[in-house]
């Protein structure tokens, strides 16, 4: 029996199961499912949660839209390690450890081991729900082909897909497969499906049940409208398409003015699920230089386009001007210091009639908003290029046994590993909100010329901006303030190292194996914004440069220890444990470690079980980032109300900050006004001192392999996690209660978070990222596998099913220590129960696949649910949905044409709509948890020679 080495160890054994709960997906299992990328593939296991990024759940985030990550045990994306070949893959998420499964060459994978256990002690850092381990097709030999084309039932999310995978030997001694591939996933739009097409609005339950009644407000229109919206004094203002300046705005439901909503349809510019093109590349040689040592060769290159589409910006004048005191108003100039009347030419006379005085400049002001789609539509277009290089060598000892009689089958490997992501993103429909002011600020000379005001910024190109009705604006004014955002951002990875591994010597229950290693990893990445996010100055808010390194220095050692064999009511037993040290320039020294163990009463049945902790340390972003800027809302001053006397410690610790008591001394307490609430500020940044993750793993299972059934294979596993100093933000609430309330207003790591300005009104809460958190999941995987020759019934063929079922007992998260738990176990994204089963039937040159995938009922998030007092029951219900595929060879089985589909039964998402907690903008349902494309169906064709 031929030793391999399975992920859940470095030890190569020969057995045919594995104390570890795996499950292997083959090449077979994805070619039958008929997917384009290994994530489609990957999510139709119960043991994976809903995905931080995919195609149809990424529009919104503009930087990493078109991202594919897989998140196991819904514990986040950085919590799952993937690898290629054993070995670590680099992140294509800037700033994170999170792979891009878009660079995975799919057609060249020749099987998935998905280890559903903590495996830090083996892997190091990452692993704490488990790892992903791709194996790519080594021995392939000969030339195949294979082209396909799909379809929705809607006409969209058309999708084109050729591969040409090349192998053969290198002489007498090698071996060399290379890869290359295209494919091209369509566009769906928001409008062009029913249930998307008009912005809508959950505003309340009408009951608490499953597939739950909703009032839903349809449509539910934006005030940010492309022909403007404008305050002056007491009146609005807005126009109709015909170009009439009009008095009032409304966006829904009936009107006394006797018109249609003024509003703006979002829906109509939303992407539901976002277009990407892949180019991708892959080789892998291997030469044997001697008969005991080989060099080997491991290259992946992908390119993948993608472009996010949203509605043009909403842009309003508290984001162009920004002094408090002036609550965001456009303070028109319309007398100079002469008293003379110049009046701005561009407001119409019944909106500057109308405009008041309201903060005592001198200066009329009006407010407005107004959707730019005179600038462009929002959107981003991402380039991304992911370079992966492996080079080693592996080999034998040949001679060790006549060094140390003992030893015996002693296996090594050396590998450097270099990996390089690059990110070009451009996005579009920003303005540069100072150009924006100037262009705002006109004048008319004697000779009836309108121009900016600023001389300096009309020697920079400023043109007058007309605001006011649709399409308004100028193409020079449009130009002009015109600020496409740009992001650049690059991660590396270098990997160096080495295994041992063999049988030290022989035990009466057979050979002791060691795994022993090295491995020297950096990591690093850059992302790099424009000048005008960097300054807040593009209509948005501060977005900082993320810049930052670490490296680790690892060692670990791993044994397989059997005890006893060949007794009564012990087949076998068997020990394996291991542990990891790690040296992180980051967090300093950690260690993580695994044991357990393998009991066979007989040879049908293997019980299993392990205990591990692992460990993860934080990535660059959760290290480095300097801090994004925020506007949070619905926060409370503890100092608000304070006197001169009285309110026990928290009235004691506001009158020790001589700001506060000088505004109590002066007004008899300290009350913010409304301007300095709206005012406050504040950046989430990350944290350099940071430690590293710890969680405990429990898992225990059987597997069974009746020997009377031929064929049949039944595996049960519990598993147990709990994640400690898990890294989570400090709420803004919490730092100042603590503050202020349990602290002494000055010291302390939250008052550190607290800024005010001279009036003693808070200015800055800043949130960083600390080692607060607790994340606790626990459950049960159960997999079956049968497959039958038909030909004992007397029928043709031959049938199987594979199924595989996931329940969760329970599942939470503590944001801060004494906090109440988060439970998301049975809300959305994670199932309480998840379920595939695939069905098979073969005869000759005929497959037939059938997969079923089960996705439970689901509740909406606790917290949503009580802060709206409404019924904790109140969810989704099950989704199934069908998959199948058939295929025929042809020509000695060298051609083979095949056919598929989708959600065969066209089963439509569960409406989350917008308001609701789960929902994707622009889909109205949680898009990263069910399928938003609706029946798909495709054929193609695969030619191998």
């Amino acid at each position: 029996m031929q030793e391999i080495v399975i992920t859940g160890s470095r030890i190569a054994r020969s057995v045919t199961t594995e104390a570890a709960p795996i499950q292997v997906i083959s090449a077979e299992d994805i070619a039958s499912r008929g997917v384009i990328n290994v994530q489609d593939v990957l999510l139709q296991n119960p043991t994976f949660g809903s995905p931080t990024f995919s195609r149809s759940n990424s529009n919104f985030d503009i930087a990493n839209s078109g991202i594919a990550t897989i998140d196991l045990r819904n514990l986040g994306e950085d919590r799952t390690l993937v690898l290629v070949n054993g070995r670590r893959f680099v992140a294509g998420e800037p700033g994170s450890t999170a792979v891009d499964l878009n660079s995975i060459p799919t057609a060249l994978i020749d099987h998935i081991e998905v280890l559903t256990d903590g495996a830090s002690a083996i892997y190091g850092s990452d692993a704490i729900a488990g790892v992903v381990n791709i194996m790519m097709k080594k021995d392939f030999e000969g030339v195949a082909v294979d082209a396909r084309y799909g379809i929705s039932n809607h006409s969209d999310s058309i999708t084109k897909d050729g591969t040409l995978t090349m192998g053969g030997k290198i002489g007498s001694r090698g071996h060399a497969v290379a890869y290359f591939g295209y494919s091209e996933e369509g566009a769906v739009y928001s409008r062009n499906r029913a249930g998307t097409a008009v912005d809508q609005e959950s505003t309340g339950v009408l009951d608490g049940e499953l597939d739950h009644a909703f009032e839903v407000t349809r449509p539910y229109l934006s005030s940010y409208a492309p022909q403007g919206k404008f305050t002056a004094g007491k009146s609005t203002y807005t126009y109709l398409p015909n170009g009439t300046l009009v008095t009032g705005f409304y966006t829904n439901g009936n009107s006394a003015l006797g018109r249609q909503p003024d509003g703006f349809n979002r829906s109509a510019y939303r992407t539901i699920a976002i277009p990407t093109t892949r180019y991708t590349g892959a080789a892998n040689a291997d030469y044997e230089l001697t008969d005991w040592v080989k060099a080997f060769t491991e290259i992946n290159y992908a390119q993948t386009h993608t472009q996010s589409r949203l509605e043009p910006f909403p842009l309003a004048s508290n984001q162009i001007f920004t002094d408090p005191s002036a609550l965001g108003q456009w303070d028109v100039q319309y007398r100079d210091a002469n008293g003379v009347i110049r009046n701005n030419p561009l407001v119409p006379a019944a909106i500057l009639a109308s405009a008041k005085d309201s903060n005592g400049d001198g200066l009329k002001d009006i407010q407005f908003t107004k959707r730019l789609s005179d600038i462009d539509n929002r959107g981003s277009k991402n380039d991304r290029q992911t370079f992966r290089a492996v080079l080693g060598l592996e080999g034998t000892i040949p001679k060790i046994e006549t060094l140390v009689p003992t030893f015996s089958n002693f296996k090594w490997d050396a590998s450097y590993n270099y990996g390089q992501t690059t990110q070009s993103q451009v996005s579009t429909g920003q303005v540069n909100i100072l150009n924006f002011a100037n262009a705002l600020d006109v004048e008319q000379l004697a000779n009836g010329t309108i121009q900016c005001r600023n001389a300096s910024a009309r020697a920079a190109g400023c043109a007058p901006l007309n605001l006011f009705g649709f399409n308004s604006m100028s193409k020079a004014a449009a130009d002009y303030v015109r600020a496409d955002q740009t992001l650049n951002a690059k991660v590396t990875q270098k990997v160096a190292q080495g295994n041992i591994s063999g049988d030290v010597f022989q035990l009466p229950a057979g050979p002791l194996g060691i795994a022993i290693g090295v491995e020297h990893r950096v990591e690093t990445s850059a992302s790099d914004n424009d000048v005008l996010t960097q300054q807040g100055l593009n209509g948005g808010n501060k977005a900082p440069n993320v810049e930052g390194s670490y490296h680790v220095t690892e060692e670990y050692a791993e044994a397989n220890i059997p005890l006893l064999k060949d007794l009564p009511l012990i087949h076998s037993l068997s020990i394996d444990m291991s542990d990891r040290m790690a040296s992180y320039s980051s967090v300093g020294d950690i260690n993580s470690w695994r044991a357990g163990g393998e009991y066979v009463p007989v040879s049908d049945l293997h019980f299993r079980g392990h205990y591990s902790v692992s460990v993860r340390a934080p990535h660059v972003n959760e290290l480095y980032d300097p801090g994004t800027q925020t506007f949070p809302t619905g926060l409370v001053d503890p100092c608000s109300g304070i006197t001169a006397s009285g309110g026990g410690t928290l009235g004691a610790n506001c009158r020790s900050i001589p700001s506060i008591l000088a505004r109590i001394n002066s007004q008899g307490s300290f009350t913010p006004t409304q301007a300095e609430l709206q005012g406050v500020s504040g950046f989430n940044s990350g944290n350099p001192n940071l430690g590293a993750e710890r969680s405990k793993n429990i898992s225990a299972g059987a597997a069974y392999s009746p020997s009377f059934i031929p064929n049949l294979s039944l595996t049960a596993d519990y598993f147990g996690i709990v994640v400690d100093n898990a890294v989570e933000s400090v709420p803004r609430q919490f730092a100042l209660d603590q503050c202020y309330r349990t602290g002494d207003g000055h010291s302390g790591q939250f008052c550190g978070l607290i800024t005010r300005d001279q009036n003693g009104a808070l200015q800055y809460i800043n949130s960083n990222l600390q080692n607060v958190g607790q994340l606790v999941t626990s459950g049960i995987d159960i997999t079956a596998a049968y497959n039958y020759d038909l030909d004992k019934l007397g029928l043709a063929g031959t049938a199987g099913v594979h199924a595989s079922y996931t329940m969760l007992f329970q599942g939470y998260t503590v944001p801060l220590p004494g906090a109440d738990h988060d439970q998301f176990a049975g809300e959305i994204g994670a199932s309480r129960h998840r379920a595939t089963v695939d069905l098979t039937y073969s005869w000759e040159n005929l497959n037939f696949d059938w997969t079923v995938r089960y996705i439970g009922p689901a509740r909406f998030d606790d917290q949503f649910l009580k802060s709206y007092d409404w019924p904790l029951t109140t969810g989704i219900g099950a989704k199934i949905y069908n998959d199948v595929q058939v295929s025929y060879a042809l020509f000695d089985r060298t051609v083979e044409l095949y056919a598929g589909a989708h959600n065969l039964l066209d089963v439509a998402p569960p409406p989350v709509y917008s308001g609701l907690p789960g929902d994707v903008t622009g889909t109205e349902t949680a898009a990263g948890t069910y399928d938003v494309i609706g029946r798909f169906v495709y054929g193609g064709v695969r030619v191998k020679f």
